[in-house]
């Protein structure tokens, strides 16, 4: 079977060029304005005023549409009630599976002082808030959540090992949160 060559990509090249250099007097017009703000003569025609305000719209508005093409569009939607609770859900169960799987047989376990930390990362500071309870995005950085709290949150919180059940010790979990969106749970486990 003959090879296909991929379809080329000048014809859409092209237009982007065209429609970068179409706009050189909006561009000369704002070097002007910029170099002498007060000095800048305002023209008498109302129609050359009209002009260069319908160049600097378009203008403007190709530099949005660039801006969105490259990723850096509008912030994000806020999300429906049945979309943050699938992302609650979903954050809820790896963090929980993720807590559980730390909690193995140690020496420390006897004392109850064996740690694990949980670290993740949640985009939406509202899905965090809700999956805790906050009834919004968190204010704080550092959060201390009493044990009981925590696992009405996250789900029970228990494994076994040995001849012995191992569950969440302490009098709370240590919750950090970032607002790049990390965020941070720790705590003891013991016998």
């Amino acid at each position: 079977m003959p090879v296909q060559k991929r379809k080329s990509d000048a014809e859409e090249v092209s237009s982007l060029k065209k429609s970068r250099t179409s706009h050189s007097s909006a561009k000369a017009l704002i070097k002007t304005i910029l170099a002498h703000p007060d000095t800048y003569p305002i023209p008498d025609d109302d129609e050359d005023i009209r002009q260069s305000m319908v160049e600097l719209a378009q203008y403007a508005q190709e530099l949005e549409q660039d801006a969105q093409q490259r990723g850096a569009g509008p912030a994000p939607k806020a999300m429906s009630a049945d979309q943050v609770a699938a992302a609650v859900e979903k954050i809820r169960k790896a963090a929980n599976s993720g807590i559980k799987k730390q909690m193995t047989w140690k020496p420390s376990c006897k004392a109850g002082t064996a740690k694990w930390c949980y670290d993740g990362v949640c985009a939406d500071p509202n899905v965090f808030g809700t999956m805790l309870g906050l009834g919004g995005p968190p204010k704080w950085k550092m959060h201390k959540m009493p044990v009981d709290d925590f696992e009405k949150r996250i789900g029970h919180l228990g494994a076994s090992a040995r001849y012995s059940h191992l569950y969440l010790k302490g009098p709370h979990v240590n919750i950090r949160w970032s607002d790049s969106g990390e965020f941070k749970f720790s705590g003891t486990y013991g016998a």
